[in-house]
């Protein structure tokens, strides 16, 4: 018995001719390695149809090439040669490579007085482009933070000397006395309002970069801010976050322009987009701010 030829119904010719720009899957499910951690990953991988003559691409092709990040730490380098491995299994079909990777970086973050510390998770998405043998990358990373807004802690302020006023007219002020005011919740008769806030920045790198400057992006992001949300926590911790609020008013605006100054001064970063949201919880709907950056047109 002879044995058949399995079909392939991909390299027959298409009924209609017609270029592509992206064909590929979404959503399958790699381990990516990154600050020495080995993390569950999704990938969106595909390439461009350009022999508009052809019926489909190989995309167990783009599956098996995706295995190279099994064997180092995710980098540009590597993102490079996973497009490479793309476009050379496709040879005469495409001409354009890319691949978006999905993950959750986790670092382990100290709290802010006592000893403690925990994880935090930072949604991240790793973008690569081949195209015409020009590579990039992009990055996308969410930080989470705290935001308290001038305008309510100015109102608050002004609630409480009404209230000083109302308590303490015309009368002789002793230290205890006030101290005791101060302490309690007739004095302190309103607070401002404060809430979690994100910050997603996406950033390009240069071309050269060695390295997916994740950790460096972080830090800066976060030290700009001011109140990056905790983990581990204690009384000390609580009040020292409650402080760094106090002393650290911000409308989504001011968070947009000191997240603009602080992207600027990390070396490997080409232009960024930044979209920080303040969901208000004074209001029903989010306070959003958007700032953009091209360092290769300043």
């Amino acid at each position: 018995m002879n044995a058949l030829t399995l079909p392939d119904i991909a390299a027959q010719p298409s009924r209609q001719a017609l270029p592509l720009e992206w064909v590929g899957m979404c959503g399958i499910a790699v381990p990516v390695l990154v600050n020495g951690q080995r993390l569950n990953a999704t990938a969106d991988a595909g390439v461009s149809l350009d022999d508009g003559e052809a019926r489909g691409i190989h995309m167990s092709r783009l599956y098996l090439a995706l295995q190279m990040l099994e064997e180092a730490p995710l980098s540009p380098v590597l993102l490079r040669q996973i497009l490479q491995q793309f476009l050379v299994s496709h040879d005469g079909l495409s001409r354009s490579a890319s691949l978006t990777l999905h993950t959750d970086l986790l670092l382990k973050r100290p709290a802010l007085v006592s000893p403690l510390a925990g994880w935090k998770r930072y949604p991240i998405a790793i973008e690569a482009q081949l195209k015409n043998s020009v590579f990039h990358v992009e990055l996308e990373i969410q930080i989470p933070y705290s935001s308290t807004c001038p305008c309510s802690a100015a109102l608050a302020r002004q609630l409480i000397q009404q209230q000083f006023v109302d308590d303490f007219a015309n009368k002789a002020l002793e230290h205890a006395q006030v101290l005791a005011w101060l302490g309690s919740t007739k004095g302190i008769v309103a607070t401002p309002h404060s809430q979690r806030s994100v910050a997603t920045l996406a950033v390009r790198l240069t071309p050269n970069v060695a390295e997916l400057p994740l950790l460096p992006i972080i830090d800066e992001a976060e030290k700009a801010l001011g109140t990056a949300v905790q983990t581990a926590v204690k009384r000390a911790d609580e009040q020292a976050f409650a402080l760094a609020n106090g002393q650290n008013l911000m409308f989504c605006e001011d968070a947009a322009r000191r997240l603009n100054r602080a992207l600027r001064s990390v070396p490997s970063i080409t232009s960024f987009d930044v979209r920080v949201v303040h969901a208000e919880s004074l209001h029903a709907h989010d306070a959003v701010a958007r700032s953009h950056w091209n360092g290769e047109q300043s």
